[in-house]
């Protein structure tokens, strides 16, 4: 046992970084552009309320894991269109980890009590999770697509520019449907040519597809391994708005958002929203007498 509880520097551990005369030392600062990346809290609370520190890096960390699921799950769609169902499987497995993650830290906002909240809450403004572009971004590729919620951005042209691009591609869904259409299973031939603009609907007919390869699972392993995945993925999606909801709720109660929501009501309605409908109907089915 080190009495001295002191654990010595390795020798060979690097010292220098930057130019040395022989090579560039990158430095972890350096890559993760940490000088950036920390000095972007400003909190606009005056005096400065310190519980406002929370909000913000509750709010970027998010951000910054929407902005990771948001790759991932485009991976994902292009996977999929290349019939490579394997690796589209191992980006959905990272997907809803990170969800986890993204649910797990309300826990973390849920320690900001109303009374601290209300002490620097004025201070925002009109600014509102709801204005999230990303998290907007993110319902759109797994296929809750609204034109109106693009008219917030109109104020930031590279988020209203990202969103129109993912309101006008297929999702995660279309492109899976269709490649189970090359896999030869009978999807019906309207979800194929369907306006993609619009929110994928509730089909009965797909209903049927799905229970056959349910119920042939060992020949369609991979197409029944990702119909798992998928409803994982919903499942997931709908605890972190819930948890949203009962955060807000816990925070604000049944006060407008800053953004000028209901709030509360309005989070509520999105628990009604489902990106794979069909995925939900075939257990009926399967258990049906």
């Amino acid at each position: 046992m080190n009495g001295e509880n002191l654990r010595p520097l390795e020798e060979g551990v690097v010292r220098e970084f930057g130019d040395t005369g022989e090579r560039v030392n990158l430095s972890y600062g350096a890559y993760l552009h940490l000088d950036q990346l920390l000095s972007a809290q400003h909190p606009v609370s005056r005096p400065v309320h310190h519980d406002e520190l929370l909000f913000i890096v509750q709010h970027q960390t998010s951000e910054l894991w929407l902005k990771l699921v948001l790759h991932e799950l485009r991976a994902v769609r292009d996977r999929l269109r290349a019939n490579e169902l394997r690796p589209a499987l191992k980006s959905l497995a990272r997907v809803k980890h990170i969800q986890r993650q993204l649910t797990d830290q309300w826990s973390v906002l849920a320690t900001l009590t109303p009374s601290e909240y209300a002490e620097f809450r004025r201070f925002l403004g009109t600014s509102s999770g709801f204005q999230s572009y990303q998290y907007r971004a993110v319902e759109f590729i797994l296929g809750n697509k609204n034109r109106e919620m693009i008219e917030i951005f109109d104020h930031d042209p590279a988020a209203r520019e990202l969103l129109e691009t993912l309101l006008a591609e297929p999702t995660v869904y279309d492109e899976f449907l269709r490649y189970l259409h090359r896999c030869d299973h009978a999807v019906p031939q309207r979800l194929l040519e369907r306006d993609v603009t619009q929110p994928h609907v509730f089909t009965p007919e797909l209903v049927p597809v799905f229970r056959h390869i349910y119920e042939h699972s060992r020949e369609f392993w991979e197409a029944y391994e990702t119909c798992e995945e998928l409803v994982d993925l919903e499942e997931n999606f709908q605890l972190w708005r819930f948890r949203h909801l009962k955060t807000v709720e816990r925070t604000i109660g049944t006060a407008r958002g800053t953004g000028g929501s209901s709030g509360v009501g309005f989070l509520r309605k999105a628990l009604d929203l489902t990106f794979f409908p069909e995925l939900y109907a075939v257990r009926t089915e399967i258990h049906a007498p």
